[in-house]
């Protein structure tokens, strides 16, 4: 194993975080906007009004996108396994 092999894992790893990780962020982004907005034109500064909603979608979301992050980690692992049988 030398440092490119080293350097791609660690690529295949962080592109495979930000993938799984993408569909719940954008969703929690995107309604943590729109409670700011609604915050911001009703003057409604409630603390916990952000927390729920947004706990609510990430598990939505998280939910909606399992087969696609259980199909990007299967893909990922089984990659790392197979540089592993190979002996890199």
């Amino acid at each position: 194993m030398n440092e490119a092999d080293a350097f791609e894992i660690v690529r295949g790893a962080i592109w495979t975080i930000v993938v799984a990780a993408g569909p719940a962020v954008g969703a929690a982004m995107l309604v943590g906007i729109a409670i700011a907005l609604f915050q911001a034109l009703t003057q409604v500064q409630e603390m916990t009004l952000t927390f729920i909603p947004k706990i609510l979608v990430i598990l939505l979301m998280t939910a909606i996108s399992a087969p696609l992050i259980g199909s990007q980690i299967y893909s990922f692992t089984s990659e790392v396994y197979g540089h592993i049988g190979d002996g890199f």
